[in-house]
């Protein structure tokens, strides 16, 4: 009792500071427009003024979509007290309505009022499907209020739902983490880094408790997979080190890298009559995130059938036997090609692998041994992959180091990247569009690493390439099927860029921080939202639940790449800003200063007791934020404290990539719904035009 007579005392005191009035409409201006206006200042980058159009309605209509979105961009310019006024404000003239009471109970929370945010939060009724963060909120109230037992109650019942799965289990692990409960935590924390494979945070936690439960092996496997994307981070390296001499299994089987004897026997690719045959291209194999070449002293091969080496100026150094392991080593500055036995052939810059099939319809494949796979990523790993084609060994003598590179024709080559892009089992039109779109990127950057010797690399600077280890029968379907097709603006290939999912709707490339490209502006995958009128505050209703999209797809694909949610602790945020920029101290708040009405972040502001750090560009704003870096910059964040000292970030986002272009999930959903693959190609790239490359 004592707890509501506080809540309405609060309530009641801010409308001496937030008073409301209804005043006559204007005539030649209705609310509609003002809105618009308003909404218009805030996606011009001019927030403080959307902020101060959107109080002068509210106090001058009542709007209710006036009152949330100033609370939401209250909320964004870390002005929480504010947040308060004008959501209590609203909840006094619209006391049944629940997106407004969670908005208020939200300020509540952010500005510390734990107590007024969990009665406000107990009188809402949430329809079903959309309880599921009633309850993590409550939670969060009531662990900043020392309510532990009510607390674990509520985020078992949100562990529940489909939504927030990451998030309720992440809190749920703190709390018995809190109690030295090991074991129970977890289990909460694996389910989430399992929901979420990207959510770094949660996996440090189980990692942690695992070794807290004396569970050294899986603990050991657990900071190794975090150490690919956080390979600079203190913490993980200390724990690596102190796990080492307790493991009671080897590294490698820990990391349980794949190993490949035997070669498969694949089919000589075929070109349709009409077509021409696809030019050549060379890809390096194994680098690192960035595109560069990795270090390294030796590549190991193994070829199907016997070949022929030759050295940089096409001479025949050597010819080798079918199915037996080679060595290209790098000794002193002097490299040599080393056959099974060990005799060393010496040669100059590159040698070059060409294996040869007699049997006809039968193609040659070549197996090198413990390449990078997915460099920088939680899931990268050290395995043997197998290769159509030549394998090429160039002897970088400025890095010191050996380049391997796969020599391979056009299609071939996109054979061995649909499958690594994307799940085959997407329905065919979904493959058949990234097909046309993966020969249309790879034509558009091809020599983007020609400084290395290399056309493109296998990663995700260009695009995943994993060789016939990665093929299928369906994507190669897709490949051939789409035979030299390619979209063009202008006579040239587009930059055909993609994500994994747009979160619902993509972005334009000047918004992510590029030039400003005629075809890559917004086109949205929503079909219950309307865009046109888009409202601030419609992106914390976007991106705290679900909404129906073609990219909201679900089979074959997790659904975390849609919806995300991300909690960052305050002290490991500092540690990142200040490996990656600059010490500024205790981080006091993350302000958007740029929003497009995509919803994506463009230009954010991390402020701290030392001074502050403006982030640019998406790429650096989802590589600043959070341990490894963020699924996108289509995102809200709010505060959360305990004891009046800011504890952790929590990011509701949504979508996976830089969400320029064509989105993978999304395409899948439009093929599943009927539609074509150049139908969906249009959808994404509306004044593209399609190219067929025939002979003449």
């Amino acid at each position: 009792m004592r707890r509501f007579i506080v809540f309405l005392f609060v309530v009641l005191m801010t409308g001496i500071f937030y008073s409301p009035r209804l005043c006559a409409q204007s005539a030649q201006e209705t609310t509609a427009e003002k809105l618009k206006q308003a909404a218009d200042l805030y996606f011009s980058y001019q927030p403080e003024k959307a902020l101060d159009a959107y109080i002068k309605i509210s106090k001058e209509t009542n709007d209710r979509e006036a009152f949330l979105n100033a609370a939401f961009i209250a909320m964004e310019q870390n002005n929480p007290k504010l947040a308060v006024d004008i959501s209590s404000a609203a909840y006094r003239l619209y006391p049944q309505d629940n997106e407004i009471a969670q908005t208020a109970a939200e300020a509540y929370l952010a500005d510390g009022q734990y107590a007024s945010a969990e009665i406000l939060l107990s009188q809402i009724t949430e329809p079903k499907g959309r309880a599921e963060l009633l309850h993590i909120n409550l939670a969060r109230a009531q662990m900043g209020l020392g309510e532990k037992k009510l607390a674990k109650y509520n985020l078992r019942q949100a562990t529940r739902g489909k939504v927030h799965t990451a998030l309720s289990n992440y809190l749920l692990g703190l709390l018995y983490e809190e109690e030295k409960d090991f074991k129970a935590a977890a289990k909460h924390f694996k389910a989430a880094s399992e929901y979420d494979h990207q959510f770094i945070e949660a996996k440090m936690h189980y990692a942690n408790a695992l070794e807290k439960t004396r569970n050294y092996n899986e603990s050991y496997r657990q900071y190794k997979m975090i150490s690919s994307s956080e390979k600079h981070n203190p913490v993980v390296q200390e724990a690596l080190n102190r796990l080492r001499p307790k493991l009671t299994r080897t590294e490698k089987e820990l990391t349980a890298s794949k190993t490949k004897k035997d070669h498969t026997l694949v089919k000589v690719l075929t070109v349709p009559p009409g077509h021409k045959y696809p030019q050549e291209v060379k890809i390096g194999l194994g680098m690192r995130a960035d595109g560069k070449p990795s270090t390294r002293t030796s590549v190991q091969f193994m070829p199907s059938h016997a070949f022929s080496a030759t050295d940089d100026k096409g001479k025949e150094i050597l010819r080798g036997k079918a199915k037996e392991l080679w060595t290209v080593s790098l000794e002193k500055g002097h490299t040599y090609l080393v056959s099974p036995k060990g005799q060393k052939t010496a040669f100059q810059k590159s040698v070059t692998i060409r294996p040869v099939s007699h049997t006809p319809g039968e193609g040659h494949t070549i197996i090198v041994k413990q390449l990078m796979s997915g460099a920088g990523m939680t899931w990268s790993s050290l395995d043997d992959k197998e290769y159509r084609g030549k394998l090429q060994v160039v002897h970088n003598t400025r890095l010191n180091t050996l380049v391997p590179i796969n020599i391979v024709t056009m299609d071939e080559y996109l054979q061995g990247v649909i499958s690594s892009e994307m799940p085959t089992k997407f329905p065919m039109d979904a493959l058949r569009a990234q097909a046309v779109l993966a020969r249309t990127y790879a034509l558009k950057h091809l020599g983007k690493h020609k400084a290395y010797g290399y056309d493109l690399c296998d990663t995700q600077n260009c695009q995943v390439y994993g060789g016939v280890s990665a093929e299928s029968e369906r994507a190669n379907a897709a490949v051939e099927s789409t035979t030299g097709e390619t979209l063009s603006y202008g006579g040239k290939p587009i930059e055909g860029v993609f994500s994994a999912n747009c979160g619902g709707i993509t972005q334009s490339s000047k918004e992510a921080g590029w030039s400003d490209t005629p075809y890559l502006h917004p086109v949205s995958d929503y079909k219950d939202f309307d865009f046109d009128n888009i409202q601030p505050y419609h992106f914390k209703g976007l991106l705290q639940y679900y909404h129906d999209a073609y990219s909201r797809y679900d089979k074959n694909v997790s659904m975390a790449a849609f919806r995300w949610v991300r909690v960052v602790e305050e002290k490991e945020l500092r540690d990142v800003i200040k490996r990656q920029k600059k010490d500024i101290g205790p981080i006091k708040a993350i302000i958007p200063l740029r929003r497009g009405k995509s919803g994506y972040v463009s230009r954010l502001l991390v402020k701290g007791t030392k001074g502050s750090v403006t982030l640019n560009k998406e790429n650096v704003i989802r590589n600043n934020l959070s341990l490894g870096m963020l699924r996108s910059s289509y995102f809200i964040v709010q505060p959360s404290y305990e004891n009046r000292q800011l504890k952790y970030f929590v990011f509701y986002g949504g979508g996976w990539g830089h969400g320029v272009g064509f989105d993978q999930t999304g395409a899948a959903g439009r093929a599943e719904a009927g539609q074509d693959y150049k139908t969906i190609l249009h959808h994404y790239f509306p004044e593209a035009k399609f190219e067929e490359e025939v002979e003449k």
